[in-house]
C-alpha cells in the first residue's frame, strides 16, 4: 500500500499529512467551558494514545476555559465552530492549533477570508469540515442531494478559494454517516487534492455499530493509501474510540500499536482447546510489552504453513502442541506445558 501524498500541516507539536503518521484523534463531549470536566477527559484521552483533541467552541463563553485547556493539555486542541465567523476567530485568538469550521454554515468567503487572515496571523492551522448535514444549497440542488460528487466538490471548491488567499495549513474533511458516500467522496477528492485528510464516518453509532461502520469506511479508505488522520465518532465515551482508530489502523496496515494475536476459527480437526490458548497469548504478549505477531492454530493443515509470516506461535494436536517461529518447528510439547514455553520463548527471543 502507498499512502497518498499530502502537504505536511502544522498542528502544535504534531504534524498533519506528509511523512507525519497518520494522527488518531477524538473530540470531548464535555462542556468546554467547564475546564476541569473537560481536562479531566482529555487526560483519559490522552493516557489512551489519543494524539489530537477537538472541543466543541459554541460560544464566547469558551474563550477563557479554552485558553485554560489548552495550556494545559499535553496534545494539540482543536476548536470546533459552526455558524458564527467571529467565534472562530476568538477561538483561534485563545490558542486553538487549528480550528474546524464548515463552508457550508459558517457565511461565505467573506467570512472564511477573516478566518484565515486569523490563523496566519497566529500560525494556526484550518480544517474545512464538509458533511451531509450541512452542504451548500447550490451544490445540493445541482447534484440533486448531499452526493459524494456534491461533498467533494464542496470540498475542493472552500479549499482552492483558502489556496487563492495564500494560506495553505489546510486539512480536510469529508463526511456522511452513509460508509458508501463518505468513501467516495474522499475518492473523489483525493484524485484532484493534495490537501491532508482528516477520515470517519460521521454519527456512527453506539460502539459496536460505529466500530464496524469505522472499520469498513476508514478501512477502506486506508487500503487506498488515503488518510492523514482519524476519528472514529462513538456515540458515549470517547475514550472507545482511541482503541478503536488503533485497531482499524494496525488491520490496514498504516500503524503498528501493539502485539498482534491471529487464531483460527477451528473445525473439527481441532483437537484443542485454541480459544483459550488465544486468550493466554493474548494476555502474555500484554504482560510483556512485547511488539509481536503470534498465531494460534488448531492443527497441522493451518498451523506453521499458513501462519508462517507469524513471528512465533503454536499449532495444536491430540494433547500436544508444537512450537514454532517464521514458519519452522521448534519443538513438541504437553498442551499443559505450551504457554509456560511460549511466554519464555518469547521473552528470550524478543
Amino acid at each position: 500500500m502507498e499512502r497518498r501524498k499530502t502537504r505536511r500541516v502544522p498542528l502544535g507539536r504534531a504534524a498533519i499529512g506528509g511523512t507525519s503518521p497518520v494522527l488518531v484523534q477524538s473530540m470531548t463531549n464535555t462542556d468546554t467551558a467547564d475546564a476541569e470536566a473537560t481536562l479531566e477527559q482529555i487526560a483519559r484521552l490522552e493516557a489512551a494514545g489519543c494524539e489530537a483533541v477537538r472541543c466543541a467552541f459554541y460560544g464566547s463563553g469558551c474563550a477563557a476555559p479554552f485558553k485554560r485547556i489548552k495550556n494545559a493539555a499535553k496534545i494539540p486542541v482543536i476548536a470546533d465552530v459552526h455558524f458564527d465567523a467571529e467565534l472562530a476567530v476568538l477561538a483561534i485568538e485563545s490558542g486553538a492549533d487549528k480550528v474546524r469550521i464548515n463552508p457550508g454554515n459558517i457565511g461565505g468567503e467573506r467570512e472564511i477570508e477573516r478566518i484565515v487572515r486569523c490563523a496566519k496571523a497566529n500560525g494556526a492551522a484550518i480544517r474545512i469540515g464538509v458533511n451531509s448535514g450541512s452542504l451548500e444549497r447550490d451544490l445540493f440542488e445541482k447534484y440533486a442531494g448531499a452526493t459524494a460528487e456534491a461533498l467533494a466538490q464542496s470540498a475542493i471548491r472552500s479549499l482552492r478559494f483558502v489556496y487563492e488567499l495564500g494560506f495553505f495549513d489546510v486539512v480536510v474533511s469529508i463526511k456522511a454517516s452513509s460508509v458508501p458516500v463518505c468513501v467516495e467522496a474522499n475518492r473523489i477528492f483525493s484524485k484532484q487534492c493534495d490537501a491532508p485528510l482528516h477520515i470517519g464516518i460521521t454519527e456512527a453509532g453506539t460502539y459496536e455499530n460505529a466500530l464496524i461502520k469505522s472499520a469498513a469506511g476508514i478501512g477502506a479508505l486506508l487500503l487506498d493509501g488515503i488518510g492523514d488522520t482519524v476519528r472514529v465518532s462513538v456515540t458515549g465515551d470517547p475514550v472507545r474510540e482511541i482503541a478503536a482508530a488503533k485497531r482499524i489502523l494496525q488491520a490496514a496496515g498504516a500503524r503498528r500499536f501493539f502485539p498482534e494475536v491471529i487464531s483460527c476459527p477451528t473445525c473439527a480437526r481441532t483437537k484443542i482447546d485454541v480459544c483459550m490458548l488465544a486468550e493466554k497469548v493474548e494476555s502474555i504478549l500484554a504482560e510483556t510489552g512485547k511488539a509481536v505477531t503470534a498465531a494460534v492454530m488448531g492443527c497441522a493443515v493451518n498451523g506453521p504453513g499458513e501462519a508462517r509470516h507469524a513471528d512465533i506461535g503454536i499449532a495444536g494436536g491430540a494433547g500436544k502442541a508444537v512450537l514454532f517461529a517464521n514458519g519452522e518447528p521448534l519443538g513438541s510439547y504437553p498442551e499443559g506445558e505450551i504457554l509456560s514455553v511460549f511466554k519464555k520463548y518469547v521473552e528470550q527471543n524478543f
